[in-house]
């Protein structure tokens, strides 16, 4: 076990910010941290890394407690807050050397090298990192986190700001982290969750709502919406005689269906059979998962 958090709570004042928080990662594993704003999640994250002490409870990272080593904890894990704190007036490889330094890495000019490789910042290295954007901002501090060579590493909202090219970029390195480091990532976008991380926990109210395999969330309800293109226009009453079909979302093709199943039942066949019957060939059919987001917004409404 990589990280086992232990009933964690932090109150500031009357005002519960997480209430005996409680799950274990395993090593290797890409977690996606989700949660409205105000839910908590930043503030676990400072808690996992040491930046601040719960109220009550523990977390234990790799059989150490944050209580008893926190200096040790701070060792192996690589941090990105969400408000990178990063250094305006010094150049790119003179912080990473700064970092390095703090670090006590040996061989540090190689290191930096690998990083800014990594990291894409070739091209930016002789810049100050005022002079960035925020995507090569993000970039230095993703580099930061990673450059001690960390078994964990705790991203908040690490792709805001980037363009499409750079969010295909760090989608990449993280996910390449991610087979060697346990990862813990918080963002606001679904869409990186579902393509990077294999397990999704959502937290609000600083309480956890959902723990599951990202595949199991999506098919939580036990719906599922089978998309189905048929070779002519099908009149949509006959589509809700199928069995196990609860109903019907037409689209602006009358050839092109959507249809939700009943609880639990697999519909393809009995789609099948029906176009059978009726001499209508089948032109395609595919499962369309229900969307992270709107799962998102049930769970935290």
């Amino acid at each position: 076990m990589s990280i086992l958090i232990q009933d964690i709570s932090k109150h500031y004042g009357s005002q519960k910010a997480l209430d005996k928080v409680a799950f274990e990662i395993i090593p290797g594993e890409i977690i996606g941290l989700l949660g409205p704003n105000g839910a908590g999640k930043s503030t676990l994250m400072k808690i996992i890394t040491c930046f601040i002490p719960p109220t009550s409870g523990d977390v234990v990272v790799y059989g150490k407690s944050i209580h008893e080593q926190p200096l040790e904890i701070k060792k192996i894990i690589g941090y990105l807050p969400e408000q990178n704190p990063l250094y305006p007036e010094m150049y790119v490889t003179e912080y990473l050397e700064f970092v390095a330094g703090l670090h006590k890495i040996q061989n540090q000019k190689k290191r930096i090298a690998e990083i800014i490789d990594l990291t894409g910042l070739g091209l930016e290295k002789h810049k100050k990192i005022g002079a960035l954007s925020k995507g090569y901002r993000q970039r230095v501090g993703l580099g930061q986190a990673l450059i001690h060579d960390p078994k964990v590493l705790i991203l908040d909202e690490p792709t805001s700001g980037l363009d499409p090219n750079q969010l295909s970029d760090i989608r990449s390195l993280i996910a390449n982290a991610g087979k060697e480091k346990t990862v813990i990532l918080s963002t606001h976008i679904m869409q990186e969750v579902e393509a990077m991380c294999k397990r999704v926990v959502i937290i609000d109210q600083g309480k956890i709502v959902t723990d599951r395999p990202i595949e199991q969330l999506q098919n939580s309800g036990g719906h599922r919406i089978i998309r189905v293109e048929f070779s002519v226009p099908v009149i949509a009453q006959l589509l809700e005689q199928i069995d196990g079909v609860e109903r019907i979302i037409p689209t602006e093709k009358p050839h092109i269906f959507q249809l939700v199943s009943k609880k639990n039942v697999d519909i393809r066949s009995h789609v099948f059979r029906f176009a059978v019957q009726h001499n209508i060939e089948v032109l395609s059919m595919q499962i369309i998962t229900e969307k992270l987001e709107d799962l998102f917004r049930s769970l935290t409404k």
